[in-house]
């Protein structure tokens, strides 16, 4: 072949390569990822590393969070909360974890004890940091659980800024504010879903939906959503899911003893399914095989809940359930035809999606705060102390890999273009081959 014929092979065959990688490289810009279920469409990902080995790039962060990253090429977007009480927002690098901006969106304290019901009191393992930021790729959005809503363009420009606690009335959650915001054409959707007080003063306090426009911050709709869930029981921490139903977007909420779905554009309520009774709620919803997969909220029964009507549902829709062992933290993932869950203390499970039948039930080492994702056919689980346990995915126990690093992580992963992004206390973590 003559050298000039070579070159321009070698240079086809190369950008051919460089579409390929585009095409497979994929975005995570939301709380559990593009499709706010825990699953990727990467290839190739890593599956064994540890601090010496696998760690492409180590970024310490200001303490601390447990937001879950939000990127969209090569940004990658965190909150904080500092010690000294500052609210950040960061963009990192996604090539070598360099810091490229911070912006502080505002301040704001996370009291461990209140002395009454109708104030939060954060967990130890979380504070105002905890909601995941959000991005389309020309927005990126934060929350944080002072109630402090604000839109920034990529450049670091703060476009607007709310304060939900002041449009709406104080949080009266129990254990601090953690929802995530999430973006659909053009409007940013927000849940509160809290102790409505109703047995201790005579205006309830408000759980609602609500709707900003993501260019101006201008409200566009709000719902409320009171039920008649009991104090702690109308308590949830889940974020909205926005599922496709005969291609029609609809919005999945679960919380307050009550699983629900509502129009994005409008906040009209499509089909609502009552009486899910079952404490606070942790645990947020997974779409598959046209269910809904979520748990009656503090160790309640795993429920597969068949959608497509509209209006109020009956308890025959509950396809099956499973009332033992059940996630009180952790969200459940699907991959194929099987259903996983890890408990707070470290049972994993794996389900047949459609019959609800158990496949197996096996420990995995410590304690899980952060949901399993599912990519190229594995699933990763990773615990409270920088430990992820990796298996296929598959309706056997097949453990493949488990992977050390030195730090606490309560965060979900993150996966990106053929890496793996891990939130701990101390550093965010770049994983790849």
């Amino acid at each position: 072949m003559k050298p000039v014929a070579t070159l321009v092979v070698r240079l086809a065959f190369a950008a051919q390569v460089l579409i390929t990688n585009a095409a497979f490289a994929e975005n995570w810009p939301q709380w559990r990822g593009p499709n706010g279920a825990g699953v990727s469409s990467e290839k190739d990902l890593p599956i064994v590393w540890r601090e010496d080995r696998g760690v492409i790039w180590k970024r310490p962060l200001p303490e601390w969070g447990t937001s879950t990253p939000a990127i969209w090429d090569d940004a990658v977007f965190l909150t904080s909360h500092t010690d000294d009480d500052r609210l950040w927002l960061m963009r990192i690098s996604k090539t070598d974890g360099t810091v490229v901006w911070t912006q502080e969106v505002g301040q704001g304290s996370a009291p461990r004890e209140a002395p009454k019901r109708s104030q939060q009191k954060f967990h130890r393992l979380h504070n105002l940091a905890s909601p995941s930021p959000v991005t389309d790729g020309e927005f990126v959005v934060v929350h944080f659980g002072n109630g402090d809503l604000a839109a920034y363009d990529f450049n670091g420009k703060q476009l607007w800024r709310r304060n939900l606690q002041e449009d709406f009335g104080p949080y009266t959650i129990w254990w601090g504010h953690a929802n995530s915001p999430i973006l659909h054409n053009g409007l940013v959707i927000s849940v509160c879903m809290q102790d409505s007080l109703a047995d201790l003063q005579i205006e309830p306090a408000k759980s609602y939906l609500v709707a900003h426009d993501a260019k101006t911050g201008r409200v566009q709709w709000t719902k409320p959503r009171n039920t008649d869930a009991p104090e702690e029981q109308a308590d949830a921490y889940t974020t909205p899911l926005l599922i496709q139903v005969e291609n029609k977007p609809q919005l999945v909420i679960m919380g307050g003893n009550v699983l629900d779905a509502y129009e994005p554009a409008t906040g009209k309520r499509i089909w609502w399914l009552n009486d899910i009774v079952g404490g606070r709620t942790v645990t947020g919803p997974t779409y598959a095989h046209g269910m809904i997969l979520t748990t009656q909220g503090m160790r309640g029964p795993l429920l597969a809940v068949r959608i497509g009507e509209s209006g109020e549902l009956t308890h025959r829709a509950i396809a099956w359930k499973h009332d033992s062992g059940t996630p009180d933290t952790c969200c459940p993932v699907v991959w194929d035809q099987w259903v996983y869950t890890v408990t707070d203390d470290g049972i994993a499970r794996c389900f047949d999606a459609l019959t609800g039948h158990l496949q197996w039930k096996e420990r995995i080492p410590g304690g899980y705060k952060a949901s399993p994702v599912a990519a190229d056919g594995r699933i990763y689980f990773l615990n409270t102390e920088g430990r992820c346990t990796v298996i296929s995915a598959t309706s056997r126990f097949d453990k493949l890999a488990e992977n050390q690093l030195d730090d606490e992580t309560i965060a979900s992963p993150a996966f990106s273009d053929g890496r793996i992004y891990l939130r701990g206390r101390k550093s965010l973590y770049c994983i790849g081959k």
